[in-house]
């Protein structure tokens, strides 16, 4: 019988409007259909065998279940998986991918006999709103469908098909040389059936868009091959119809294993898809940077009064959380979550973050857009108003609202952002009232937010704690680097909220049965996206040889893929949270970039 796997043990495949998740034993665990946020159709990931899977690969004859393949890989630079078993009869290889979608959304399987003769068994196991529908299967000219409610899934293969203990099964067996594909498509169950899938040719056509993408990347340092596989993730990641980007395909994956916080990523956090953009932007990806720009101006349409700090992935407001209380979630931890409570909470850095986003669409030559500038003038003029309100702040906390020195940060990187558009003479403003905003806020935060005594910045104004988002002071151009606060801040940081391993946690957290300054229970993991960006601050300070060793120890947390979920377990030296997460993937691009810059790497 088949478990979940690790969180590390997942590859990703995907056709830009959702996803997959395939464990190294060759399970399909999670897939959701049609779009990243619809209701799963496998969800055994956040449950068990009865919630759905796929499984393909060799019979074993052995009660410890499915084995984990030999070898696997994606293709080149491409999201074509391939997965290898050896076993006593021979070696089998299955090729799995999602084409790009033209028509109906299809996961194709490709069996091929490598050598000797190996029995093969494909288990289908489809269940409905995320495993709590079974549905109704039966056959229609020979292909097999499974219908509930509006949905329907085809499934297609020159095999023969059985049912059995509602599962559908083929028992098989390839020779040298020999290919077998299994495909299945997704389609509303009142349309007609979807075109029957030509394997053979939508692989060729997935590998050649894979690498004409690729080819696009104009970053060619040492690090190269980490690089262009988190390009592909957060490429993956963007829904293609409308450009909007989600922070994970996946939701509900614990932060702590066994524990409360479980959360729906699966929608686009202006914040994820802003830092997104920018990565993809200074990597060569202009197209997806308009894309998202246009999105954006859609999602927010002219109205920053009621800004929200994220959307649906097409720039729906509403994100109801619940709670599905028939899952037992990922390795016990519940609640299982969808939708997302977050979306009705005031972030004040996200005004920084787009706006930053759209200054750097605009300093690499992006197409002007009237309508864009227009729109970062409006989020300076609300921002003119509330900045020195206390808010929830980056980290989504569920407690009281508090003075976050990051918050405030990111208004000042919004007024100075505005400030420079007017000096360009691209648009016109108040440009000296909102200079002299912008140094109110900078003397604000320096004399409210630091604590001189330890000489380091602090969470919010009036605490004694620290937090993460303060190492990104630098990086947005608040202070200068060989300041001595900005540098005290980043000893504090590493001081006291690093771990063993030196990797860095986000804030200090209660511990079990206490609340802490997030309003909940409970530990989480090392936030690698923070530990990415101390890396970026020691090479801005000098110290570019422990930012190295820092980076590649990061490097090394990447499962065999190249693949990093949100957070890093120090306890039981796993991957935990959302997987793979934007928000991990981004600050690897732009911490190689600085290093490649600085020259620090080895060799």
């Amino acid at each position: 019988m088949h478990v979940a796997g690790r969180i590390e043990d997942y590859a990703l495949i995907g056709d830009m409007q959702t996803a997959a998740l395939v464990c190294r034993d060759g399970t399909v665990d999670w897939l959701c259909l049609p779009r990243f946020d619809s209701p799963a159709v496998f969800a055994g990931l956040l449950g068990t065998e009865e919630n759905g899977y796929w499984r393909m690969g060799p019979v074993t004859g052995s009660e410890d279940g499915p084995q984990p393949a030999d070898r696997r890989r994606y293709r080149g630079d491409s999201l074509v998986l391939e997965s290898e078993w050896d076993t006593p009869r021979g070696t089998v290889r299955v090729i799995d991918f999602m084409p790009p979608r033209d028509g109906a959304p299809q996961v194709i399987r490709i069996v091929e006999g490598v050598s000797g003769r190996v029995p093969m068994r494909s288990e289908l196991r489809m269940r409905f709103a995320y495993g709590w529908v079974v549905p109704w299967v039966h056959k229609i000219d020979e292909r097999t469908v499974a219908v509930a409610g509006p949905d329907s899934v085809w499934l297609d293969t020159e095999v023969e098909t059985y049912g059995k203990d509602l599962t559908t099964f083929s028992d098989f067996t390839v020779s040298p040389g020999e290919r077998i594909a299994f495909t299945i498509s997704w389609q509303p169950s009142h349309h007609q059936p979807p075109a029957v899938a030509d394997p053979e040719g939508s692989l060729e056509a997935t590998e050649e868009f894979w690498r004409e993408w690729v080819e696009h990347c104009t970053y060619h340092g040492p690090y190269r091959d980490a690089v262009v596989r988190s390009l592909i993730t957060l490429k993956a990641l963007t829904y293609a119809p409308t450009g909007g980007i989600v922070a994970a395909p996946t939701t509900s994956l614990p932060e702590c294993i066994g524990g409360v916080r479980n959360w729906d990523y699966r929608f686009t956090w202006l914040r994820d898809a802003a830092i997104t953009l920018s990565s993809l932007l200074r990597t060569g990806y202009r197209e997806e940077a308009r894309a998202w720009r246009e999105w954006l101006l859609r999602a927010v349409a002219g109205d920053p009064d009621n800004l929200q700090i994220m959307y649906g992935i097409a720039g729906e407001r509403e994100l109801g959380e619940n709670e599905l209380n028939w899952l037992p979630g990922y390795e016990n931890s519940r609640p299982v979550r969808v939708g997302n409570g977050a979306a009705g909470q005031l972030q004040l850095d996200v005004y920084g973050e787009v706006t930053e986003a759209l200054h750097l669409a605009h300093m690499t030559g992006l197409a002007r857009n009237d309508y864009a500038s227009l729109l970062q003038l409006k989020l300076i003029q609300w921002v003119e108003k509330h900045w020195d309100e206390p808010d929830e702040g980056i980290w989504e906390v569920r407690g009281p609202r508090r003075h976050f020195v990051h918050s405030k940060v990111m208004t000042w990187v919004a007024v100075d952002r505005t400030v420079k558009l007017i000096e360009s003479g691209d648009v016109d403003g108040p440009l000296e009232r909102w200079k002299d905003l912008r140094e109110t806020i900078h003397r604000d935060v320096c004399e409210k937010g630091y604590d001189k005594e330890r000489n380091t910045f602090t969470q919010s104004y009036g605490s004694q704690e620290l937090d993460a988002s303060l190492l990104l002071i630098p990086q947005v151009g608040f202070l200068p680097p060989d300041d001595k606060r900005v540098i005290g801040t980043i000893e504090a940081i590493q001081r006291e909220l690093t771990t063993e391993d030196g990797f860095v946690l986000r804030y200090p957290t209660a511990g079990q049965g206490e609340l802490g300054v997030d309003g909940l229970e409970g530990e989480e993991g090392a936030f690698l996206a923070c530990s990415f960006w101390l890396a970026d601050d020691l090479a801005m300070i000098g110290r570019v040889d422990e930012a190295r060793k820092l980076f590649e120890k990061l490097l090394s947390l990447r499962n065999d893929l190249g693949l990093l979920a949100e957070e890093w377990d120090p306890k039981a030296k796993r991957q935990v949270g959302n997987f793979p997460q934007a928000f991990s993937h981004v600050p690897l691009i732009d911490t190689a970039l600085r290093l490649t810059a600085s020259g620090a790497y080895g060799g």
